[in-house]
C-alpha cells in the first residue's frame, strides 16, 4: 500500500514538474528573434550638472512615425560602407552611421536569407544609429539635421576611409573622418578647428540611439539591453525597463566603452584610452533608448583646433573578435559576452570547442569530441564511484537488518550506520560524485550554446541544421508532415527521444540496490527528462547522449572487469522477478 501511495506521488510530483517547467521556460527563455536626435543640453560645468535630455520633436517623431527604410537607404547621396563583414551607408544628414548588415551572418538558417541588420535609420521599426557630435555655450554647432558635405573619399572601406565637414559660418569649422578595419570596428575622429578670434567651451560627445523593439529577451541569466564597461570592469545591471523607469540612469566612474548588447550582437562606443570620459543612459522615448559618451569640457583658443577619437564597434560578438579587440586595448572587451559564474570552466570549454572544431570542421562532432575527453578526464571517478555502488551493494543485507534492528531509535541507526561505514570502508556520497562534477561542465556547455554565435546556425548531420536550437522534427507532428509546431516539452523528437532511451539504459546498468519506490521512481525520471529537455538546443541533447552512450559502455566494461558484481546483480534480479511472481499468485 506504501508503495503505491509513493507511486501515484512520483506520478503527481512528475506531473507538477513538466508543466512547471514549461512555464518557467516559456517565461524566462522565450524564443529569440533573429533578429540621439535630441540635443544634450548645452550646460558644460561637469558630469553631473548636464540636466535631463529633452524630447525635441524631431526625437518625438523619430520613436513614434514609421520611416520606409528601402526610401530612405535608396537616397543617392549617402555614402556607402564596403568591409569585408560589414556594409551599409552613412547618412550625410547629421553624419549618421544608420545602415549596417554583417555579411558574414544570415537572418535564419536559410542560405538565402539575407544578412542580418544591425543599424537601420531613425523612425524605421529597427531603428539604430550612432552620431558623433559637440557641445557648446553660444556657439552655432551641427545637429541631427545638419547637411554635412564629403570633404575626401567617395566610399568607406578598410582602405579607404571618407571626411565630411561643416562651417558655421561664424569661424568654426568640423570635420568627422571615418575609418573601418577588416572586422566591425569603425574609427571616427572629430576634429574642430577655431577661427573665430574668440577662446570657445566645447565638449565632444558620441551617442548610440536603438529601440528595444527587436532587442533579444533580457533574462536572468543572460543579458540584453544597455551595457558598459566603467572603472575596468563589465556591468550588466541596468536592463530597458530601468532606463524607462528612471528616465536617466547615469553611470558613475571612468567609462571604458558604453553601449546596448543583444544575446549574439553589440553596438558600442569606446573613448581614447588617454581622455576621461563619463556616460550615461537615457529614456529617449517610446521603446527608444540612447547611449552617451562625453568627454570632458576643453576651451579651444583661438587659432587652434581640437581632436577626439571614438571607436564605434558595430556587430557580432564573435569571442576571437572581441578578444583581439581586448589585446589592442579595449578594456575587458572580451566579458561582452555574459558567461555569469560559469565563466571558469565556461570559457575553457568552448576554447577546446574551438580547438576541436579547427580539426572537424563540425561543431556537433566537436562536441562528441569534447563528451569523450570529459568522460575520459572522469573516468578514474566513474571506477571509484562503480567500487563505491557495488561496496553499496554488498553491505545492503548488513544495512537491513540494522534499520529493522533500530527501527525505533533513529540516533542510534545512524550511529551503527556510520560505524558499517567504516568498517566495510564504504562512503555512500562517492556515487555522487560524478554527477556533482557534471553539473557545472552541463550547465557551462549550456551558456556556451546559447551564448556563442559561432554556433548559430551550424549543421551537424542530416536534419539538424542549428545545433543552437532545439531539434526541428517533432513525433506530434509526423516530423512536419501536419501544419502545426508542438509547444514546449510536447515537442518530443528523435534527440529527446535517444536522450530517454539511453539514460533508462544506464539506470537498468545501474549497480546500486534499490527499494521498490526508488526503481519506480528511476523507471520514470528518464521519461521525465526526455520532455524535460525537449526544449533544449540539439547540441545540448547530442552532448548529454553521447554522455549517457559513453557510461553505458563504461559500466559494462567495468561490469566485464568484476564478474562477481554481474552474477550478484542477476541473483538480485531473479529473486526480485521471483517475488513479484509470488505476489501475484
Amino acid at each position: 500500500m506504501d508503495n503505491q501511495r509513493n507511486l501515484i506521488l512520483a506520478v503527481v510530483l512528475s506531473a507538477v514538474l513538466l508543466f512547471g517547467w514549461d512555464f518557467a521556460m516559456r517565461h524566462y527563455f522565450p524564443e529569440s528573434e533573429d533578429a540621439v536626435s535630441a540635443d544634450v543640453p548645452a550646460n558644460m560645468a561637469s558630469r553631473e550638472d548636464v540636466p535631463e535630455a529633452r524630447l525635441d520633436p524631431q526625437a518625438v517623431s523619430e520613436a513614434v512615425v514609421a520611416v520606409d527604410i528601402d526610401e530612405e537607404l535608396a537616397k543617392p547621396d549617402r555614402i556607402v560602407i564596403e568591409a569585408p563583414e560589414v556594409v551599409g551607408s552613412i547618412n550625410p544628414v547629421g553624419a549618421r552611421i544608420d545602415d549596417i548588415d554583417l555579411t558574414t551572418h544570415r537572418q535564419t538558417v536559410a542560405k538565402d536569407s539575407g544578412p542580418v541588420r544591425l543599424f537601420a535609420p531613425a523612425g524605421t521599426p529597427g531603428q539604430q544609429y550612432a552620431q558623433f557630435r559637440w557641445l557648446g555655450d553660444g556657439v552655432s554647432l551641427p545637429d541631427a539635421e545638419t547637411q554635412w558635405q564629403v570633404i575626401d573619399g567617395d566610399k568607406l572601406t578598410q582602405d579607404t576611409p571618407v571626411t565630411l565637414g561643416w562651417n558655421n559660418g561664424a569661424g568654426l569649422t568640423f570635420r568627422q573622418k571615418f575609418a573601418i578595419d577588416d572586422h566591425y570596428m569603425i574609427t571616427v575622429t572629430q576634429t574642430v578647428a577655431n577661427s573665430s578670434g574668440a577662446t570657445l567651451a566645447l565638449r565632444p560627445y558620441a551617442t548610440i540611439v536603438r529601440t528595444d523593439a527587436n532587442a533579444s529577451k533580457n533574462t536572468f541569466n543572460v543579458h540584453s539591453g544597455p551595457i558598459v564597461a566603467q572603472d575596468d570592469k563589465v556591468e550588466f545591471g541596468t536592463d530597458y525597463d530601468d532606463v524607462t523607469e528612471e528616465g536617466t540612469v547615469p553611470i558613475e566612474g571612468r567609462t571604458n566603452w558604453v553601449g546596448f548588447t543583444d544575446i549574439y550582437w553589440m553596438s558600442a562606443l569606446i573613448p581614447e584610452t588617454d581622455q576621461v570620459a563619463s556616460s550615461t543612459f537615457r529614456a529617449q522615448g517610446p521603446q527608444l533608448f540612447r547611449a552617451e559618451l562625453l568627454y570632458a569640457p576643453v576651451n579651444l583658443p583661438a587659432g587652434q583646433q581640437l581632436s577626439r577619437t571614438t571607436r564605434l564597434f558595430a556587430g557580432a560578438k564573435e569571442s576571437a573578435v572581441l578578444d583581439m579587440y581586448q589585446d589592442e586595448g579595449v578594456t575587458k572587451f572580451g566579458l561582452a559576452i555574459d558567461w555569469g559564474w560559469f565563466r571558469f570552466i565556461a570559457w575553457p570549454i568552448w576554447q577546446v570547442l574551438i580547438a576541436l572544431f579547427d580539426i572537424t570542421k563540425n561543431f556537433g562532432v566537436a562536441i562528441i569530441l569534447l563528451t569523450v575527453i570529459v568522460r575520459g578526464i572522469m573516468f578514474p571517478i566513474a571506477q571509484k564511484q562503480f567500487k563505491s555502488m557495488a561496496q553499496m551493494r554488498v553491505v545492503q543485507p548488513k544495512m537491513k537488518a540494522l534499520q529493522e534492528r533500530y527501527k525505533d531509535d533513529k540516533a542510534k541507526l545512524q550511529e551503527e550506520m556510520a560505524k558499517l561505514y567504516k568498517e566495510e570502508k564504504v562512503n555512500p556520497l562517492a556515487g555522487c560524485l560524478p554527477i556533482f562534477l557534471q553539473i557545472p561542465i552541463f550547465f557551462a556547455l549550456y551558456k556556451t550554446l546559447l551564448l556563442s554565435i559561432e554556433m548559430r546556425h551550424e549543421p551537424f548531420i542530416l536534419w539538424i541544421k542549428d545545433l543552437s536550437a532545439q531539434d526541428p522534427l517533432h513525433f506530434l507532428n509526423l516530423f512536419g508532415l501536419l501544419d502545426f509546431t508542438p509547444t514546449g516539452f510536447l515537442a518530443i523528437g528523435p534527440l529527446a527521444l535517444l536522450l530517454g532511451c539511453t539514460m533508462y539504459f544506464q539506470f537498468k546498468l545501474n549497480p546500486s540496490a534499490m527499494d521498490p519506490t526508488q526503481q519506480q521512481i528511476f523507471a520514470f525520471m528518464p521519461w521525465i527528462m526526455m520532455f524535460v529537455m525537449a526544449p533544449f538546443a540539439a547540441g545540448l541533447l547530442i552532448y548529454w547522449c553521447t554522455s549517457n552512450i559513453l557510461t553505458i559502455a563504461q559500466q559494462k566494461y567495468l561490469y566485464a572487469k568484476n564478474p562477481q558484481m554481474r552474477e550478484l546483480a542477476e541473483k538480485e534480479a531473479a529473486a526480485k522477478a521471483a517475488e513479484r511472481e509470488k505476489a501475484k499468485g
